[in-house]
């Protein structure tokens, strides 16, 4: 049968109308979507734990007993500083309500100095009334927990996917053996994500040291509740450091004004920028694989899609589509080019 040669216009527009449907579709089972996808994360992460106890001599049984533990604790205590982040911070600032008066009083009449009149005034300290931060930061806290409401669902696939993770090795290699290309690809994507998930979560533990001890130093109340509030929203590529830092700055700004909250957002850039820019680039190398452009957009794109897990999934799910589309085709070479990081100057002789 001869070939039909279509233009290239055709199958750019076919393929970007394919994308469309299938990114609806997703998005329409975004309450199925983001917490299976979660849950095959956190069992990919943690996995080699039961191969190593298995290794050891334990029983089958016995070994995924344990990785069901782990990855249960794992989702509980991510779950749990988020919702009580949320909560102790609505329970603290209402304290400080004679603070944040002196403050607003402050700035309305630094408004007026500049010739605002007295209406705009009223209108912008209205909008900081600490009842009113406290509900937003309080929203804003709860929905990177959003998938608490489906916790049972999540915990229930969760359960399953760590019994079938022993027949896992043998499913792999009949998929390598019929698909070696889709095969490579996809062990390529699950030592990727294992390993960024992994540095990131060491560098997340040291950022959310690193913050608590400065906090509690500075006076800054609940400084082991932002320390782990830092610890999570690491996982959220760019914009988990601003989630992380808004309620340590807005607690600085009541405690010890404008200058304590400078204090406070300069320590938090200063450690963000030393141990992901400068350290963290040296041990993840190119497991991640995406350039900085295309992880923004990405991340953009799932929290859209799926909402914040989609967020805090955004670099693994990019690197699992990654994978199936362009990894294991060949000739997509130009798109792995488009997407990936791009590669070092080589040095001066």
């Amino acid at each position: 049968m001869a070939t039909v040669n279509r233009p290239r216009a055709y199958t750019i527009l076919v393929g970007t109308a394919a994308a469309v449907i299938v990114a609806a579709g997703i998005g329409a089972a975004a309450w199925l979507v983001a917490p299976a996808f979660l849950a095959w994360v956190i069992v990919v992460v943690i996995a080699p734990v039961g191969h190593r106890l298995r290794a050891a001599g334990l029983p089958p049984w016995l070994a995924t007993a344990v990785l069901v533990v782990l990855v249960y604790g794992v989702v509980v205590v991510m779950a749990g500083v988020v919702v009580l982040s949320a909560a102790r911070l609505a329970t603290v600032l209402p304290q400080y309500a004679a603070e944040a008066e002196g403050l607003r009083r402050g700035l309305g009449t630094l408004l007026s100095t500049y010739g605002i009149g007295p209406e705009q005034v009223r209108e912008v300290l209205a909008n900081l009334d600490v009842g009113k931060i406290a509900g937003y930061i309080a929203v804003l806290l709860a929905s990177v927990a959003g998938l608490a409401t489906n916790l049972v669902f999540l915990l229930s696939l969760l359960l399953f996917i760590s019994i079938e993770t022993s027949g896992a090795d043998a499913r792999f290699a009949v998929l390598v053996a019929d698909r070696p290309l889709l095969g490579a690809a996809l062990g390529r994507f699950t030592a990727g994500v294992r390993r960024y998930l992994v540095v990131t979560t060491i560098f997340g533990l040291l950022f959310g040291l690193i913050d608590t001890i400065a906090l509690w130093f500075m006076g800054i109340p609940l400084a082991v509740t932002w320390g782990l509030l830092a610890f999570i929203t690491n996982y959220i590529p760019y914009v988990g450091f601003w989630l992380a830092v808004l309620p340590p700055a807005v607690l600085a700004l009541l405690v010890g004004g404008p200058r304590l909250l400078v204090v406070v957002v300069v320590l938090y850039l200063v450690v963000n920028f030393v141990l992901t820019s400068l350290v963290q680039p040296h041990f993840v190398g190119d497991a991640v694989g995406l350039s900085i452009t295309v992880t923004f957009l990405a991340l953009v794109f799932w929290g859209w899609l799926l909402g914040p897990v989609g967020a805090v999934l955004a670099v693994p799910l990019t690197l699992l589509v990654k994978a199936i589309l362009v990894d294991s085709d060949p000739r997509a070479g130009w798109a792995a080019a488009l997407l990936g990081s791009p590669p070092p100057e080589p040095e001066p002789t």
